[in-house]
């Protein structure tokens, strides 16, 4: 009892004591040191006396207290970290890819027979118990240890725990000779299941949504498609509307993107073909096209590519891809057609071009592509063939004058004699206090940055920053004797022009050759617009999408297919496919029997 009594007594004491020698060290308690130095003699250590002002109180005892500490922490996990043997290894590894750390870790690409070892090689190549999204579930089923890995916020927990309910009624009775058959074929309902040998393959599946079934004593795999990534709804383009037509349009998910084109084309020649760029994004890379109306030399000049892009990753989705693939250096001017909408893009299908998706993009790249291609809207075809042809030319008229109305009107202006008298009222009727060309610059400038905050600017007050930028900026500016009102009045309709431009790149590059026939108008005048013209058709001639003309049909001139560029003809009309693809099947209607007398 007397024992007793004293542990108690000193288990009460002992608190105290931390307590007192915690804020001991923390104020620097003469009293506590005393009776540290008493106890370290009794020990048989030497005790630090601590140093004493003039005042009699210790000095610096809380700054040497608090640097120690965390002297003896850093040394703590230095000597934590030298003393775990894989460390020095973590170090040396130099993987450019998954497959090299896998065959650094475990010396092969193999599955390993036994879950421990693969879970060894999960925590260092995989980040296991080190990133929080990443399940690996060891499980027994029928006498028989597997584990289940996959990414928590990709794995459709409905169909998982189907999977599992399942699997937990098994015997070992249940199970034959061949473990991984059995699973396979009787035990697992799910639709998209298959075998996997390669570690790399399957941590590569994993992290795309997959779940992986590991068998204890099996050297392969149980691939499962569970995958439910987070999406949005396909709501219709903002820049693609049509007043008439489909309101669905393409997400970031690449599944729903193919099935919607899908939809439209049930035909069997319809192929997808998958490829994963980037050695550490892998993204999901899908060519389509249709086997038998497309030139297939087309379709493997583009798959090589894609199979020789050798970069870390392509986070930005399509726009990378499209740089690495096609090119064109400094040259403004799109080599690809973008689309949003799975109508469009079933239509260029049927053309014989190549389509590619690109995972995590709402938006599909079409190749080969023309100027013309670039000027025509998804509108003209949702109307008849005369409102459709009228809706084109009103087009085409503003995408001229987004590019040459401005140099043109400057041209006039500096040289009068130029103008016919019809247009003797064409010019500023009082000149300002900005020279005209900085008059030209500072409104060019104006609407870029209206258009980079209309982007930025949350929607409820888009509608009053364009009221701002109207009467407040353009009207005082006016007012004041800044500008000329002419500058102001084409300056806007070359703004329209510019976004009523179908293709948002093609009219970011005109905007750039007007700035360019601006400057060159200015410098040299008439031969500064001619030699300026002259430049931009033999760059857009020279221009080049995939061996394609980017000016066909206009050089090389093709009579029959300028027609149709410039007219929308009727569907029935159109039995022919674009001869600038290169089609293999270049009819789009059977040809028709002539009648028996």
């Amino acid at each position: 009892m007397q024992d007793a009594e004293a542990s108690e007594e000193l288990g009460a004491q002992e608190p105290e004591r931390g307590k007192k020698g915690f804020f001991a060290r923390l104020f620097g308690d003469d009293e506590e040191s005393e009776d540290d130095a008493a106890q370290a003699e009794d020990e048989g250590t030497p005790a630090v006396q601590p140093q004493e002002g003039a005042a009699g109180k210790t000095l610096g005892q809380p700054e040497k207290n608090g640097k120690s500490a965390k002297k003896d922490a850093a040394g703590g996990a230095e000597a934590k970290k030298s003393e775990d043997p894989m460390q020095k290894k973590r170090d040396a590894e130099r993987s450019d890819s998954l497959e090299e750390s896998i065959i650094y870790w475990q010396g092969s690409d193999n599955i390993p027979v036994n879950l421990e070892d693969t879970k060894k090689t999960l925590v260092e190549v995989m980040g296991l118990n080190s990133s929080f999204d990443v399940v690996f579930r060891e499980m027994t089923f029928g006498g028989h240890k597997a584990a289940l890995l996959c990414i928590s916020g990709f794995a459709k927990d409905t169909i998982i725990d189907e999977i599992l309910k399942r699997l937990t009624y098994l015997t070992p009775e249940n199970i034959s000779a061949d473990v991984l058959a059995s699973f396979m074929s009787e035990y697992i309902p799910h639709i998209q299941v298959e075998k996997g040998d390669v570690l790399s393959e399957s941590i590569t599946k994993v992290l795309s949504g997959m779940s992986v079934f590991f068998l204890e004593g099996e050297a392969e795999v149980i691939i499962m498609d569970t995958r439910s990534y987070p999406s949005r709804s396909p709501d219709e383009p903002s820049i693609e509307r049509v007043v008439r037509g489909a309101r669905d349009g393409f997400t970031e998910t690449l599944l729903s993107n193919v099935a919607l084109v899908r939809r439209r084309v049930r035909d069997p020649g319809l192929k997808y073909e998958m490829h994963q760029v980037g050695r550490r994004t892998r993204t999901d890379v899908c060519v389509a096209y249709i086997d038998d109306i497309v030139d297939k030399t087309q379709v493997k000049a583009v798959t090589d590519k894609i199979k020789d892009v050798n970069i870390d990753g392509i986070p930005l989705a399509d726009k990378q891809l499209e740089e690495a693939i096609v090119g064109g250096g400094w040259n403004p001017y799109p080599l690809v057609r973008y689309s949003e909408r799975p109508d469009a893009v079933a239509s260029h299908l049927l053309e014989g071009r190549v389509v590619i998706f690109v995972d995590t993009s709402p938006s599909v790249m079409i190749l080969p592509t023309t100027f013309f291609d670039l000027c025509q809207h998804a509108e003209e075809n949702r109307q008849t063939p005369f409102m459709g042809t009228y809706l084109r030319w009103v087009r085409f008229i503003g995408i001229f004058a987004s590019l040459f109305l401005l140099p043109l009107w400057m041209l006039l202006v500096i040289h009068p004699e130029l103008k016919p008298a019809m247009l003797e009222f064409i010019g500023p009727q009082k000149s300002a206090k900005i020279p005209l060309l900085a008059q030209f610059l500072f409104v060019e400038l104006g609407v870029d940055l209206l258009r980079m905050a209309a982007v930025h600017t949350p929607t409820p007050l888009g509608s009053a920053m364009g009221l701002i930028a109207a009467i407040l900026v353009g009207d005082i500016a006016v007012q004041t004797g800044l500008f000329v009102n002419e500058v102001v009045l084409y300056m806007a309709i070359a703004a329209i022009g510019m976004f009523a431009t179908p293709s948002y790149e093609l009219g970011l590059a005109n905007r750039i050759v007007r700035l360019v026939l601006l400057l060159a108008v200015a410098a040299f005048q008439v031969q500064g617009f001619m030699i300026g013209t002259t430049l931009l058709i033999i760059l857009l001639t020279t221009h080049r999408s995939y061996n394609s003309s980017y000016m066909w049909p206009f050089i090389p001139f093709n009579a029959k297919a300028m027609g149709e560029i410039i007219i929308r003809r009727p569907v029935l009309n159109s039995k022919t496919r674009p001869s600038s693809n290169k089609t293999r099947d270049n009819t789009r209607m059977p040809p028709v029997p002539e009648k028996k007398s």
